[in-house]
């Protein structure tokens, strides 16, 4: 089993930045990628990126290219979320997932933990 905890939400302008926190703990070494989903209000949750333990490659999903960094400390078991340029259309709540080695990395079913998510609202 694997324990995700995320962190760094909170209330932001537009144009403002956040950074996310997902920390893990249990059987990590079986955490290989690591993803960053959000959902919106009355829509379905959705890719934002992932970086694979194994060879570091990063993955974005477009409406985030650019703007947003994912990373991960190994030692602290942590995977980061910096999220700059933010726009009113990022309001979501930000969840992380844990899952082994894959290549289909915003796929949802691909990760088999779920953090309970943490929400960011963008909002002048």
């Amino acid at each position: 089993q694997v324990q995700l905890a995320e962190s760094g939400g909170g209330l932001v302008q537009p144009g403002g930045s956040l950074r996310l926190s997902c920390t893990a703990s249990g059987r990590t070494f079986s955490a290989d990628t690591m993803g960053w989903f959000r959902q919106a209000p009355g829509k379905e949750r959705e890719f934002a990126a992932a970086i694979r333990r194994s060879d570091g490659n990063t993955y974005y999903a477009d409406s985030v290219k650019g703007r947003f960094t994912i990373s991960r400390d190994n030692a602290k078991s942590t995977v980061y979320l910096q999220m700059n340029s933010l726009k009113p259309e990022d309001t979501a709540v930000y969840s992380c997932a844990a899952g082994p080695k894959t290549l289909r990395v915003r796929t949802k079913s691909s990760y088999n933990y779920w953090g309970q998510g943490t929400p960011v609202t963008v909002s002048s």
